[in-house]
């Protein structure tokens, strides 16, 4: 598992890389769910130990002071690359409110913010096994449309 601090630092940096600006919280935010739900497809096991209740407390004060500047080193970044590049082709072009709307769609983020009002903020922790059953549910959408689809 690698440190979730490490982990944005590298995301924000590799998005400032790659699309030339600043990522936004939110986006961060949304991109740093999606590693750690891809993680889970791909691996079976969490990319970091965190939890999230729509952010990630720790992330969003380092993000604000601007001090999201922790690395990962080569050989801890090494068996998790096709994660990063995954979460990068699908999801990092996309706009923070697109990103939103796929993670609120969620049955996680569902689960989390029951009886919470749409313009509510919530201090419910998504669980870590809610986020498992969705990378479990687009694994076999995955699965299944690569059967459907020519190669």
């Amino acid at each position: 598992m690698l440190d979730v601090v490490k982990v944005a630092s590298y995301i924000s940096r590799r998005y400032e890389q790659t699309f030339g600006v600043r990522i936004d919280e939110m986006k961060l935010h949304k991109l740093l769910y999606f590693a750690q739900r891809e993680s889970l497809i791909q691996t079976d096991e969490p990319l970091f130990a965190t939890a999230f209740q729509a952010w990630i407390v720790q992330i969003r004060s380092l993000y604000k002071s601007g001090k999201l500047t922790e690395h990962l080193t080569d050989l801890e970044i090494a068996p998790y690359l096709p994660i990063f590049d995954k979460i990068f082709e699908q999801y990092a072009p996309k706009d923070a409110w697109t990103s939103s709307s796929i993670t609120h769609g969620e049955k996680s983020w569902i689960k989390a913010r029951e009886g919470v009002l749409p313009d509510e903020n919530s201090s419910v922790l998504i669980d870590i096994d809610d986020i498992r059953k969705d990378a479990h549910h687009i694994k076999l959408r995955r699965y299944f449309l690569s059967k459907l689809l020519p190669a």
